[in-house]
């Protein structure tokens, strides 16, 4: 059991609801009892009965929740290194695929690569997140497109979880795209939903995604996976609208989604209709930036409709090869308009809200002490520095990691 300690000359800011944006606390005192908050506020309103704890300095710092990584895709084979190469060498799509590139040579190395090698790679992924003060990682599968690998990337997932200090939150992405030479019902009623009932049997999978894209799969067939999914007690999300609009944001709020990721193409409707269902609105600007799309997400619309707005890497091989939260939230407001306030809110507060956390993502009294200690005194400069990490040290479930 650890000791209780109360961390002390700290500005704190603690995301609850405010004009600024950030709960910020200053010269606050934080008390943490059993991994978790039992005090926050002003040092000089601290309860007596705290006041013999032992005291951890922390010279001015700022403290934050620790960030929640709420789209990743950090289970995978081999690199797409050299089509990036090729493609600036003017190197045509098609010349790509016809080199092997693209989804399937991450499809085929992700089938061929071992669960060792893939959770060493993948625990290196994990590390990097977790030195920028990141405290719970969404884990998707997809890379395998059979009933074999898509098992074999969850059980690595949860194995990351196991060998590492931070949450994963693991989710079955059977319906991220149609496997060459397979017809695409075909392939939802014999491979993807099978997968999924022996992920949930297995205890591998804690919620349900699906690619809806003209590239990838259609709101009906979508459906039926989501139908397995409220059959089996899944919650669930979507990549929806980031290519055109076929219909998948409406399908998600029909389920409740948890989240709708993506939503470069959502429309006003659709923003209202997130609203209305309590579906976090997940903005990937790693994949806007890598693929020069020049639709962004209604920003706007989800203010004026009160869609919490989630800010994640979407750390994949392909279109998003990004390793860093802290340089999505710079681009979230650099690429589409987000405040710093905002994107914090956006990888802690909404973050824990499109995986269904309620008890992190905030700094209150009960939740669990998951805490980022930062080298700064205001919030706004984990947004603004590029290619800076302030990150001090990191608290997880009470523990002080330095």
């Amino acid at each position: 059991m650890l000791n209780p300690y109360v961390l002390v000359d700290v500005t704190v800011a603690t995301m609850a609801p405010g004009n600024d944006g950030y709960g910020l606390v200053r010269d606050a005192s934080l008390v943490v009892v059993d991994g978790h908050i039992t005090w926050i506020g002003p040092s000089g309103d601290r309860p007596e009965h705290y006041t013999d704890l032992e005291e951890k300095p922390c010279g001015g710092r700022l403290i934050t929740p620790a960030l929640i990584d709420c789209h990743t895709h950090i289970v995978y084979g081999g690199t797409r290194a050299r089509e990036f190469e090729m493609r600036l060498n003017g190197a045509s799509y098609e010349d790509v695929s016809r080199a092997g590139g693209g989804i399937v040579s991450t499809v085929s190395a992700t089938r061929n690569q071992s669960e060792v090698d893939l959770l060493h790679a993948a625990l290196v992924r994990a590390d990097a997140l977790i030195a920028q003060g990141v405290s719970a990682i969404e884990i998707k599968s997809g890379y395998g497109l059979d009933y074999d690998t898509e098992l074999k990337m969850l059980r690595v997932a949860r194995k990351i979880g196991e060998q590492r200090p931070v949450r994963v939150i693991t989710t079955f992405l059977g319906a991220h795209a149609v496997p060459d030479g397979m017809d695409a019902d075909v392939y939802i009623d014999t491979v993807c939903i099978p997968a999924l009932e022996t992920a949930h049997a297995e205890g591998l999978v804690d919620m349900v995604d699906g690619f809806c894209e003209g590239i990838a799969f259609s709101a009906t067939q979508i459906e039926r996976v989501f139908e397995k999914a409220q059959a089996l007690g899944l919650p669930v999300k979507l990549h929806s609208d980031q290519l055109s609009n076929i219909g998948g944001t409406p399908l998600a709020t029909q389920f409740g989604a948890l989240s709708v990721d993506h939503v470069e193409y959502a429309t006003d409707a659709d923003a209202k209709a997130m609203a209305q269902a309590g579906s976090t609105a997940v903005l990937l600007p790693g994949a806007f930036y890598t693929l020069h799309e020049t639709q962004k997400p209604p920003v706007q619309a989800f203010r004026d409709h009160h869609v919490p707005m989630a800010v994640a890497t979407d750390w994949n091989p392909g279109s998003s090869p990004l390793g860093s939260l802290l340089l999505a939230m710079n681009m979230a407001c650099t690429l589409f308009g987000l405040t710093p306030a905002e994107a914090l809110a956006g990888t802690t507060c909404h973050a824990a809200r499109a995986l269904g956390l309620d008890d992190c993502g905030v700094i209150a009294t009960g939740k669990r002490a998951d805490l980022a200690i930062w080298n700064i005194e205001e919030p706004g400069e984990l947004a603004y520095g590029i290619g800076i990490n302030p990150l001090h040290t990191r608290v997880f479930g009470g523990v002080m990691e330095r």
